[in-house]
Parts: structure tokens; C-alpha cells; sequence
């Protein structure tokens, strides 16, 4: 059922950002008096159209993007009787270079206007909270496998992240310190200043789905917030526990690597109540446990924001999930980064929370658009940026390129996207199988 779910997000967002998208160049196009053949949202075969004017409006059976055909424009559609004929006034081909490349555009533009948008609402109905990094200063961290791997060690105080200051938990791994050329944390290590690289391919680890449990977690103090239900032990919210059978203890991991060894015995504790020690015998069951719960002494902070100061900081964010992306694409043809983190419909599924949340949804759909806008940007012939540079020679050369040429450019590029979609489709696939 949570599949379902992340699926049906998956096919309601890709159809409003396809939608947005064709209908971008759709609306530039008719402003310039060109005519629209076809807008569909999925791809053949068809499941239903109808006709409205000049347009054909359908829906197609393969939800993964869409297509609008403008008249007299060589495109996916590869119609070539249509371009042998004489232009007319209303094509495509007819139209100043100009008219075109703001046609071209339009479908990116609205992308990109789509996902500011959502940032912004987001930034301004939700805020932004977080963990501030005063915690992994002061109580220090818990390494999982992954951070061992690369050298840190339960206890590290992470005090610096490129040499600079950071103020939000997560900032520690986010694209923007890991992106960054010879990266590293810089940690307090029992007093001792250690710095750890960044090593080469670690950011191909963020796509693991367990990667925030098996990377840095906040070390928390032991401090009692309340009773397990059945358990009736002289234990009260807010005590702190000092020892564990006379073994000094200060955090919770390290309470629970004394507490794996032993099951069914009373062992004595000392614990700390309203600044006054105290020495308790507590029974730890078969399973380990005594029976309270950890208190929250970590406690999220939270930033909010006026619609004003929403606008800057959601653009901000907007823009920055485009440009982390493009700095990963950029690592990936130096090596930093593996070809094996591009993920296609499937591994976007995950992106998507397994309870339907409104608000998840909108920050997914935003993030998407922009990366959408971008790849649609991308240089490569039979996406929009491939029209773009066409239309940019023309206007700097005073030359267009031959229809014979952008027909053949246009089936180098559907090769090219159709070994990419068969490249991230594979990777997928591998990662459900954990190869």
C-alpha cells in the first residue's frame, strides 16, 4: 500500500509538472501566432483526445512526460511531409529566431516559475526547523558504519565543515560542504583538532536510504523523560542517570553497549534527582531494558519567516537544489561522483513519503521542476536546450541550420535519451536488488 501511495504521488506530480511545462511553450507559441497541433501529457499510445480549435488535447498511456506539437517544428514527431512543404505564416519555421527560442524556453521557464513558487508557500506556511549544530559541538556525535568508514569515532565533537562555521546539524553533509573540491570535517577529538577528508566517492553513499542512521547521529545525554508502559520503577522524569553497576555513563550509547550484556539482574545504578545523587537497584529484563524513556534534551529550533522573507530564502533554495545538482553532474564526469547514483521513475518513487503529506509532496514537486528545468536546459539534441543552441547559432551566425541537418540531430538526441532512460531504468533495477 505505501508503494501505491509513492506511486500515485509520482504520476500526480509528473503530470502537473508535464502539464506546466507543455503548456509553457504551448502559450508562447500561440502569443506568436504559431499553431498547435497536439498537447498530451504521457506518452502513445493514446487513451483519449479531443479537439478544441486547432488543438488536439489527449492523455497518453505512458505517464513519464509529454509532448506538445507545434506546427511547421522539427521535433519528436519527426514529421517530415509537413516540412516539406512550402512554410507558413502560422509554423514554427516561419517565425523570427527570436519568437523561437522564447518558445523554447517557455516550457523550462514555467518549470522553473513552478518550483520557486512551491519553495516559497512552503518556506512561508511551514518555516524551516532544524537541529541546531550546538549539540554535535557540545554532547558530540554517534558514528555509524558509513562514518567509521571514513574516520570519525563516537565521541567526535564535528566543530567545522570546510574550515567554516556551520549552525544547523545537517549542514555536516549537505551538498553544499560535500560538493565543495578537498572537503573535510574538522573535529575535537578528546581535545585533540583532527581533520577528516572528504574521501573520493562518497557522496555515491548519500543515496542509501539508511544513510542518516548509518552516518552521524546526535550523541544524547541520559536523561529519564518518562516510564515505559508496565514497567513501575522509582525512576522520574528529568533524572540523570550517573553509573550503570559503578561503570560511569554520560550518553545514551553509551548505555546501551552496557545494557546489551545483561538480562534478568538487579544492577545497581547511581542517578542524579534535582542536583542530588541517589543509588537505586533496578531490575533489566530479558531484553535488556529497565524501562524508561529517553528524555528530549535535544530540542529542534525553528526559523520563520514573513511572506516577504519567505520570497528570497524559498528562490534561494530553489535555485540551490539546480545548482547542487549541477556541481554533482559536474563530479560525475571527474570521478568524484558515480554514474550509478542517477536514478529514474523508480528510484524517484522513494523521493516521495509513504503516507500521503501534502506538504512533502509540494517540497518533492518544486524540487523536481527545478531539476526538470535543468535537465531540459542540458545541450542535447531533442531536449530543449538542444533547440536553444541551435536557435543561438542562428541568431549569432545570421544562418540556420539545414532541416536535414536538425532532422538528423534530432535522432541523435532520441538515441541518446533512450540509452539514458535505459541506463537509470537499469540502475533501479540493481538497487532493488542491492547490486
Amino acid at each position: 500500500m505505501e508503494t501505491i501511495v509513492q506511486i500515485a504521488q509520482l504520476l500526480l506530480a509528473l503530470s502537473i509538472l508535464v502539464g506546466i511545462h507543455e503548456g509553457g511553450h504551448m502559450i508562447a507559441a500561440r502569443f506568436f501566432g504559431m499553431r498547435v497541433e497536439k498537447f498530451f501529457i504521457g506518452f502513445p499510445p493514446k487513451i483519449f483526445s479531443f479537439k478544441k480549435g486547432d488543438t488536439e488535447y489527449g492523455l497518453g498511456a505512458v505517464p513519464l512526460g509529454g509532448f506538445v506539437k507545434i506546427s511547421g517544428m522539427i521535433d519528436e514527431s519527426m514529421d517530415k511531409d509537413q516540412m516539406k512543404q512550402p512554410p507558413q505564416p502560422w509554423e514554427f519555421r516561419s517565425k523570427p529566431a527570436w519568437q523561437r527560442l522564447i518558445v523554447m524556453l517557455g516550457g523550462i521557464f514555467v518549470n522553473v516559475v513552478a518550483g520557486i513558487i512551491a519553495f516559497i508557500i512552503l518556506t512561508y506556511n511551514q518555516g524551516e526547523t532544524y537541529l541546531p549544530s550546538k549539540y554535535s559541538k557540545e554532547y558530540g556525535i554517534v558514528a555509524g558504519e558509513i562514518a567509521q568508514e571514513v574516520g570519525f569515532q563516537t565521541g567526535d565533537k564535528v566543530i567545522k565543515v570546510n574550515g567554516a562555521d556551520y549552525a544547523r546539524f545537517r549542514e555536516i553533509w549537505g551538498g553544499e560542504a560535500l560538493l565543495a573540491s578537498d572537503a573535510y570535517w574538522t573535529v575535537d577529538r578528546n581535545g585533540e583538532i583532527v581533520d577528516i577528508p572528504v574521501p573520493n566517492g562518497f557522496l555515491n553513499k548519500l543515496s542509501d536510504e539508511e544513510f542518516e542512521l548509518k552516518f552521524l547521529q546526535p550523541r544524547r545525554p541520559i536523561v529519564v523523560g518518562g516510564l515505559q508502559e508496565g514497567f513501575n520503577i522509582p525512576l522520574e522524569k528529568g533524572d540523570k542517570i550517573l553509573q550503570i553497576d559503578s561503570i560511569p555513563v554520560t550518553y545514551f550509547d553509551e548505555l546501551r553497549g552496557i545494557m546489551t550484556g545483561i538480562s534478568d539482574a538487579t544492577i545497581p545504578f547511581m542517578i542524579e534527582r534535582n542536583g542530588t545523587k541517589m543509588n537505586l537497584e533496578l531490575y533489566v529484563n530479558n531484553d535488556s531494558q529497565v524501562g524508561f524513556v529517553l528524555g528530549d534534551v535535544l530540542v529542534a529550533a525553528k526559523d520563520e519567516y514573513t511572506f516577504a522573507e519567505a520570497i528570497p530564502r524559498g528562490t534561494s533554495k530553489a535555485f540551490g537544489a539546480v545548482i547542487l545538482n549541477a556541481k554533482a553532474m559536474g563530479k560525475m564526469f571527474t570521478g568524484g561522483v558515480s554514474a550509478r547514483s542517477l536514478s529514474g521513475p523508480i528510484g524517484i518513487v522513494n523521493m516521495f513519503p509513504k503516507t500521503w503529506d501534502w506538504n512533502q509532496f509540494w517540497f518533492t514537486t518544486g524540487f523536481i521542476s527545478m531539476i526538470l528545468a535543468f535537465m531540459n536546459l542540458l545541450p542535447i539534441p531533442a531536449l530543449d536546450g538542444g533547440h536553444v543552441v541551435f536557435l543561438l547559432f542562428e541568431m549569432i551566425s545570421g544562418k540556420a541550420p539545414s532541416d536535414q541537418f536538425l532532422e538528423n540531430a534530432q535522432k541523435v538526441g532520441m538515441v541518446i535519451l533512450l540509452l539514458l532512460m535505459v541506463f537509470v531504468f537499469g540502475n533501479d533495477i540493481l538497487k532493488l536488488f542491492g547490486i
